[in-house]
C-alpha cells in the first residue's frame, strides 16, 4: 500500500481536527512564517469551519511577528519564537487554541539554522507544547510537513483536551 502523500493526509487531519473542535466547542487560530497560510488553508476548507476557525496571520517578514504578534525582537527560527507567536495569535483572535510555525524552507540555513528546521507550537492559554523538526527536500516538501506536522499538533492537543 502506498503511504498517502502530505497534502491528502492534511486534508484527512484537518477534518479530525474540524469535529474535535466542533463537538468540544472550541475555537482555533493560527499564525505562521514559514508555511505562509497553509494551515490556515487546510483548516478553512475543513467541514463548518465558519464554527470554530477563527482566523489567522501570515507574519513572514520578521517586524509582522514583533508588531503583530508581541514576539519579542530577536531570533525567528526559535522555540520561543513559535510559542509567542501561538500566544499572540490566540489572544488577538480570542481563540481557545493556536497554533504557530516557523522555521527554515531553503535552500540555505537561517540563523545558523539548516534549511529544514520547523519550530512549532500549541497554546491553548494554559498550556503549551513547542515541538522541532528537521524535515528533508526541497522548500516546498518542507512548507508540506511542517503543515501536516503543525495539524497533527493540533489534533493531539484536541484530543487531549477532549
Amino acid at each position: 500500500m502506498a503511504e498517502a502523500e502530505p497534502a491528502d493526509e492534511a486534508a484527512t487531519i484537518a477534518d479530525r481536527v474540524a469535529h474535535a473542535a466542533r463537538d468540544q466547542g472550541l475555537t482555533i487560530a493560527v499564525a505562521e512564517s514559514l508555511t505562509s497560510g497553509a494551515i490556515a488553508s487546510r483548516l478553512g476548507a475543513a467541514p463548518d469551519a465558519s464554527s470554530w476557525f477563527a482566523g489567522g496571520v501570515v507574519a513572514y517578514a520578521s517586524e509582522v511577528k514583533f508588531k503583530v504578534l508581541d514576539v519579542v525582537p530577536g531570533a525567528v527560527v526559535s522555540a520561543r519564537c513559535a510559542a509567542q507567536m501561538a500566544r499572540g495569535a490566540a489572544r488577538l483572535m480570542a481563540a481557545d487554541l493556536a497554533v504557530a510555525v516557523t522555521g527554515v524552507g531553503g535552500p540555505g540555513p537561517v540563523e545558523g539554522h539548516p534549511a529544514g528546521t520547523v519550530f512549532l507550537a500549541v497554546s491553548s492559554g494554559s498550556e503549551e507544547q513547542v515541538l522541532e523538526h528537521r524535515f528533508d527536500g526541497s522548500p516546498q516538501r518542507v512548507v508540506e510537513l511542517a503543515t501536516l506536522a503543525a495539524l497533527q499538533a493540533l489534533l493531539s492537543a484536541l484530543e487531549d483536551a477532549g
